[in-house]
């Protein structure tokens, strides 16, 4: 990792583990996109469609997609109107709250989702194939306890 930012020495451990974490997180980041392009679509976007998809048909307001996002820092209006224009989402009013926006997936979000996510898969193994199945889940209880620290 040192190499690839051109990073001299790292004072101890602890940021170096920071450093790491933000340059795979960047890298999962940067590889995810690239395969999603072909289909039109950002991280962003594709996690919201499988926030969608996962709704299984019911209604969701764009405050509760947000709050489920893996990044936070997405404006999920904006992402939610994309995805609108792109015919993958339709909105409507809430019956019992007329200023409530409710968004479900339409089948052709589907059918991209569906796609999406066999591609994300693929491009994910090839990225984290050579973990053995104990490497990955001791990399996952680690990341589980970290992520689990509340401030």
């Amino acid at each position: 990792m040192e190499e690839s930012i051109k990073q001299g020495v790292i004072l101890n451990q602890h940021q170096r583990l920071a450093l790491n974490m933000y340059f795979t997180q960047s890298q999962l980041h940067y590889h995810a996109n690239a395969a999603l392009k072909p289909l039109g679509l950002s991280s962003q976007q594709f996690n919201i469609l499988r926030i969608l998809r996962g709704q299984k048909g019911k209604p969701i307001g764009v405050k509760d997609i947000a709050e489920r996002m893996i990044d936070k820092m997405s404006n999920a209006s904006r992402i939610v109107e994309k995805l609108r224009t792109k015919n993958l989402v339709r909105r409507s009013e809430c019956p019992q709250d007329r200023r409530k926006v409710e968004i479900v997936i339409t089948e052709e979000g589907l059918e991209v989702i569906a796609k999406a996510s066999s591609i994300m898969d693929q491009a994910m193994n090839e990225r984290l194939h050579h973990l053995t199945e104990e490497e990955a889940h001791e990399i996952n209880t680690l990341l589980d306890k970290i992520n689990s620290k509340s401030d």
